[in-house]
């Protein structure tokens, strides 16, 4: 049995949202018995997505790491486990009246799936610096979209408004007990591919995720230590938790779009305050070189917002040395313009592009030297540009800068040296990011 170390009652929650059953926080047994609903309920609505082990990570981290392929799921993202759940224990009269949400893209695209899936109608809020690619899978999977305010926080207080005003049932996506319950299904499935599992890390928005898991692990596994991880400059889990109170965070500059919320919910917070082990941040930079390693190393795509809890193994944020870990990858719905400039700048610095300028002479068959001279050193052209006009350069010579695929740091090396040998004097541009 679980239990909590807080004897805090009833939670209320804000007029205008769903009214699910409230949470006693002393005794879960009765979201514990909605989890197991939901693993019936969900069979047909959702995969069982794999649990893989990463030799990578495993190597990097001293643990063993497993991946929880969430990103795999339908929809990309965790987030169909709630949305349906939550709509399958509507009335009927609630069905009717259809169904609307507010999110930054992943509970939306789970909403307006699970709502056609049933014959429901769908409206969903969506702050208006949404993904792109977000938007559009939300809308092909039948809703109609509201795209209002910056934040979710301001998207939320829309959607509850428009609730009211249309009689639609608005789906909170997180601060909802049958929200939580679809999403600790995935806990189930941890332990069932995993019993001997010793950490999980769980990447943190509103909390709905991990307070499902924490009570599905913790119910039979009291021992397991379940971790949340945010972006750095968007951690009002870990700041609530700090302050033993919902704490807003403000200015939520972030890549990882999926959890970038404000504050979370009242039932969430309680939860995790007294299930959690503890509460991580990760850096920017830190979630993008996780992802980028992913993605070459296990060919697994997953958004910013996915990947944070690999990356708190990844940067050594928990210590899971000897031990079994599973990261959740909660989502792979990832911007692709957003995607190609991960990638560029880890190639940079990785050294494995590097951007080159000098000075040639502008006259016929310079750049056809140094094209020939580039090729023998076994480097690629990836893109070239030359400046005729700059002021600052004598008329009879041209600033040539090339930006260059390398196979190694001899092989650059080597091509400037044979640059050199013909009076060409090209250096590395060190401010190398695109």
């Amino acid at each position: 049995m679980v239990t909590s170390r807080s004897n805090s009652g009833i939670i209320n929650l804000a007029r205008g949202a769903r009214q699910p059953a409230l949470v006693k926080m002393n005794n879960y047994n009765t979201i514990y018995s909605k989890i197991q609903d939901a693993r019936e309920v969900l069979k047909d609505i959702k995969h069982v997505t794999r649990l893989d082990s990463s030799s990578t990570f495993s190597r990097i981290t001293g643990g063993n790491v497993f991946l929880k392929l969430e990103n795999l799921q339908k929809t990309g993202s965790f987030k169909v486990r709630g949305a349906a759940y939550a709509m399958s224990q509507l009335t009927d009269k609630e069905k009717k009246a259809g169904v609307i949400a507010a999110s930054a893209g992943n509970h939306a695209q789970g909403v307006a799936y699970a709502a056609t899936r049933l014959g429901l109608k769908s409206t969903i809020v969506m702050p208006i610096f949404s993904p792109v690619a977000k938007i559009q899978a939300t809308q092909g999977y039948g809703a109609n979209i509201i795209l209002h305010g910056t934040a979710f926080d301001d998207a939320l207080g829309h959607a509850r408004e428009t609730a009211e005003k249309s009689g639609a049932t608005f789906l909170h996506p997180f601060n909802d007990e049958d929200v939580i319950a679809g999403q600790g299904t995935i806990g189930l499935e941890i332990l069932n591919e995993c019993p001997d599992v010793d950490v999980i890390a769980v990447p943190v928005g509103g909390g709905g995720l991990i307070s499902g898991i924490a009570i599905a692990v913790k119910e039979q596994r009291p021992d397991v230590q379940v971790y949340s991880v945010e972006a750095a400059s968007a951690a009002s889990m870990k700041a609530s938790i700090e302050n033993g109170k919902i704490t807003k965070v403000e200015n939520l500059d972030t890549c990882c779009d999926g959890i970038a919320v404000k504050k979370p919910g009242r039932i969430t917070f309680r939860i995790a305050n007294n299930l959690l082990s503890g509460a991580v941040t990760v850096e920017e930079l830190e979630v993008t070189r996780t992802l980028f390693m992913l993605l070459e190393r296990a060919k697994i795509v997953v958004e910013p917002a996915g990947c944070v809890g690999l990356a708190a193994f990844h940067h050594k944020k928990i210590d899971i040395k000897k031990k079994n870990a599973v990261a959740v990858l909660s989502g792979g719905n990832i911007d692709m313009s957003f995607l190609s400039r991960v990638v560029e700048k880890e190639l940079f610095r990785l050294g494995r592009s590097v951007r080159v300028r000098g000075s040639i002479l502008d006259r016929i068959g310079s750049m056809s030297m140094i094209l020939s001279i580039v090729a023998e050193s076994g480097v690629s052209i990836i893109e070239i540009n030359q400046d005729r006009f700059d002021p600052d350069i004598p008329p009879n010579r041209a600033e040539l800068e090339m930006i260059l695929e390398v196979p190694d740091e001899k092989a650059v090396e080597r091509m400037l040296k044979m640059l050199k040998e013909k009076g060409l004097d090209f250096r590395i541009f060190e401010d190398s990011n695109p």
